[in-house]
């Protein structure tokens, strides 16, 4: 997928239409340990108690087959504003094996 190097945006922050420079970035993927997940576990009922209670305390299932990893990741493109200088993400990715700036 071709991009232009360039391009003019709305900016969120100086509320105008202005040229942005397009950065990309690697997509980062939220940890099922990490301290929020635990909690949000904990407020929908599970891994509560002791024994064998919640998602945390049973055994992985290894009876089915686990399909593949996709082979295109979501994009995740980063906006510069050239005249506040700040940065802001686009709203949804787009599925594209390689990004080439033009």
């Amino acid at each position: 997928m071709k991009l232009p190097k360039m391009t003019r945006r709305l900016c969120p922050y100086c509320k105008k239409h202005t040229e942005h420079k397009i950065a990309q970035t690697k997509k980062k993927n939220a940890s099922s340990l990490s301290y929020g997940s635990k909690v949000r576990a904990r407020r929908r009922g599970k891994a509560r108690g002791t024994g064998n209670r919640g998602r945390y305390s049973k055994p992985a299932v290894t009876k089915f087959k686990l399909t593949g990893a996709k082979t295109t990741k979501k994009t995740d493109l980063r906006y510069q504003c050239k005249e506040c200088k700040k940065q802001h993400v686009q709203p949804k990715g787009i599925r594209a094996k390689r990004i080439e700036f033009i």
